[in-house]
């Protein structure tokens, strides 16, 4: 999924919660992704302490984040969750628990589906 398909369904734009939309806009401005596809994965952990908080906790503490990003080029996976990771630091402290990351460079993409 593109950034542009996201940002052009308003019904996807209005089912996700705002930290799902944070990561979303803070990723778009750093790594101007040729896609990004972000997945909350926050259900399959409700038996998790923040998730039985009163109230249920937000729902939004486990996402799954795929994105390919020029950006990424010469850097190593090490380099590029710690982008990722700095980026949503203020997430992070709110209750944001759990990120699974897959990144790649457009070239990474090709050659994996040309495999």
């Amino acid at each position: 999924m593109s950034t542009a398909a996201a940002a052009s369904d308003p019904k996807s734009e209005s089912t996700k919660g705002p930290v799902e939309s944070s990561i979303r806009a803070k990723l778009t401005d750093l790594l101007k992704p040729s896609q990004l596809e972000i997945t909350n994965d926050s259900w399959q952990h409700r038996h998790h302490a923040p998730m039985r908080a009163e109230g249920g906790g937000n729902g939004e503490t486990h996402f799954t984040i795929n994105v390919v990003s020029e950006v990424f080029q010469g850097k190593n996976t090490m380099q590029r969750h710690r982008m990722i990771y700095s980026a949503l630091s203020d997430e992070l402290a709110a209750g944001l628990h759990a990120l699974s990351l897959k990144t790649k460079t457009p070239t990474e993409t090709k050659a994996t589906e040309q495999a």
